[in-house]
């Protein structure tokens, strides 16, 4: 035994060494293999990661819109997959000229796409046609075709005053206030389509026979926020003229004011405003301007002297 080394020293001589208990101060840490490495780092940076993906970045497109009883093709932007054809019906209300209501939508074949279903849904891509059609009841669809064509004769065959001898199925009953209100509303919509067109005549036509230009389609629009979408500037006067409002607000808050802004008319926006307020100021006769003279200004020795005080 050697000199100074107890027995149990010499019996642990050749045995492993014993973990320490509660670990030294100095001790390593176990280190993770490299496979829980990189599960902890994950996959690895994706340089390419920082570009949006081409479907997002083409989510927002426009479409094609064919109103099948005239042929007319209109480009509607800004449309989205997430859009629903509720939303794109409002647009087509501003944007074709057919109030909401009497607007039936087609894709690819002859099922009606409903309104709260989203375009996606319908696998609409960028740049497809859709089929707007009139709701082919009560005489819409001659009444439309007439407004569309501007053609103040025809228009007048087709219910748009009360002394009209023209009677559909569903309206050969009325009588009174009933009979009024129909008439009335097929003036209106003669007026709408009529004026987002730009027939002068016929919006001129519509208005002497009485027709309300100060009336709403479902969606709050008078005719002349569709003036103003497109910018129709023949028919800004005789509209002004009978009372329309360029302050008017529609369902989405907007007024013939802010559509022309939104879509660029700048100088429709200019003329529309003045002719506004140029008919509801009314003529001015120079005979009749009052001269009102400027009070006189107090001549520089007089504001010298100052106020006088009472002794």
């Amino acid at each position: 035994m050697t000199r100074g080394m107890t027995s149990a020293d010499v019996a642990g001589a050749g045995a492993r060494p014993r973990r320490p208990q509660g670990g030294a101060a100095g001790a390593r840490a176990a280190q993770p293999s490299s496979r829980a490495r990189a599960r902890a780092k994950g996959p690895p940076a994706d340089p390419r990661a920082s570009v949006p993906s081409p479907d997002l970045a083409s989510d927002v497109f426009s479409l094609r819109v064919k109103l099948e009883e005239t042929g007319e093709l209109f480009r509607v932007a800004n449309c989205r997959n997430d859009m629903t054809v509720r939303e794109l019906k409002e647009e087509l209300d501003l944007m074709v000229g057919i109030p909401f209501n009497l607007q039936r939508l087609h894709f690819l074949d002859q099922g009606i796409l409903m309104d709260d279903a989203i375009l996606k849904f319908y696998d609409v891509i960028p740049g497809a046609v859709i089929s707007l059609c009139i709701w082919h009841y009560d005489g819409w669809t001659e009444l439309v075709l007439a407004a569309v064509e501007g053609d103040p004769s025809k228009l007048s065959c087709l219910g748009v005053s009360e002394d009209t001898f023209y009677r559909t199925a569903n309206s050969q009953h009325f009588k009174g206030e009933q009979w009024r209100q129909w008439t009335s509303q097929r003036a209106f919509v003669a007026l709408y389509i009529s004026a987002h067109r730009g027939h002068v005549d016929a919006v001129q036509y519509l208005l002497e026979l009485g027709a309300n230009c100060l009336g709403k389609s479902p969606l709050g629009r008078t005719p002349l926020h569709v003036v103003a979408a497109m910018g129709r500037m023949d028919c800004i006067r005789p509209l002004l003229e009978h009372s329309a409002n360029i302050h008017d607000r529609d369902a989405k808050g907007e007024t013939p004011v802010t559509i022309a802004r939104r879509l660029n008319r700048s100088n429709f926006e200019r003329k529309m405003f003045l002719l506004y307020w140029m008919i509801k100021c009314g003529p001015r006769d120079p005979n009749n301007l009052v001269v009102r003279e400027a009070p006189k200004k107090p001549s520089p020795k007089a504001l010298s002297k100052g106020p006088v005080l009472p002794p």
